[in-house]
């Protein structure tokens, strides 16, 4: 089967059992970065020499049959640099080829920047989404940006020290300078530092310049408090621009806490009034 393998993102101690195993007895092994993986070998004190497949994220799509084809008849460990496979990592294209052929699929769960960052944040863990790296062309982030600040949740994002000032900056614009977020700094490593703040106080604090592996978390947009005849012209213009009546109204409630059937009824009523017909819904 497939064995996709989470990795140390900093502290050797955190390498479960499991994954010192696995390491040990698995005779290939599909890794991110090779190099890496070799040096992960030795860190643990794993006496073992597997065949070592490169796999990234310009060769993943041509070289997925190939280690899913291995995994068919033995096991095969999946590897990234740090962290869980997959996540912002190689490793998709294999799993969702290895599904597709009914080859077994299993994971050895450990560390992730991911929640580990957000259990530290200090923002709320209930609900939560994983944006990855924003890009890196102004014009296609802040639209990304701006799409996102009315999301709800709590958002994670990756980024690159050369670029996260200029992201805090950008999210603070997009999101308003008070949104509560943490800036996570080389997680479980020796140097591991948890900067909390509003985003205009991170990006004042980030412009004087940050070093090592990011993860920022920002706390979701609050439900906005508004009048059921307020929710009513928002779906109107959505309704306007192109939306379906129904998810215009599925929309606006899930922004302002309104009661979806109300908005919806109360558009449709006013739609009767406009034009004495239902149209499309």
């Amino acid at each position: 089967m497939l064995i996709l393998a989470a990795t140390p993102i900093g502290n050797l101690g955190d390498a479960s059992d499991r994954l010192r195993r696995a390491l040990a007895d698995t005779a290939v092994i599909a890794a991110e970065d090779t190099r890496t993986t070799q040096r992960l070998l030795a860190a643990l004190g794993v006496d073992n020499r597997p065949r070592l497949i490169a796999l990234h994220d310009h060769n993943e799509k041509d070289r997925a049959a190939e280690i899913v084809a291995l995994a068919r008849e033995q096991d095969v460990l999946l590897l990234s640099d740090a962290g869980m496979p997959t996540v912002s990592d190689p490793g998709f294209s294999v799993v969702a080829q290895a599904a597709a052929e009914g080859v077994g699929v299993t994971v050895i769960p450990g560390p992730s920047a991911v929640v580990t960052a957000l259990a530290a944040s200090g923002l709320p863990t209930d609900r939560f989404s994983f944006e990855g790296f924003p890009p890196r062309k102004a014009g296609e982030r802040d639209t990304l940006f701006g799409e996102l600040s009315t999301e709800r949740r709590t958002m994670v994002f990756f980024e690159a020290p050369s670029r996260i000032a200029e992201t805090l900056g950008a999210l603070a614009r997009a999101f308003g300078p008070d949104r509560p977020a943490a800036v996570c700094r080389e997680l479980t490593k020796l140097h591991e530092e948890i900067r909390r703040g509003t985003l205009g106080e991170l990006a004042g604090w980030a412009a004087g310049g940050v070093r090592g592996e990011i993860v920022v978390v920002v706390g979701g947009a609050e439900r906005r408090g508004v009048s059921l005849a307020d929710g009513v012209g928002e779906v109107t213009r959505l309704v306007a621009g192109g939306v379906r009546l129904k998810d215009a109204a599925a929309e606006v409630a899930g922004q302002t806490g309104l009661s979806r059937r109300d908005l919806y009824e109360a558009a449709l009523a006013a739609r009767h009034t406009a034009d004495g017909g239902i149209g499309s819904t």
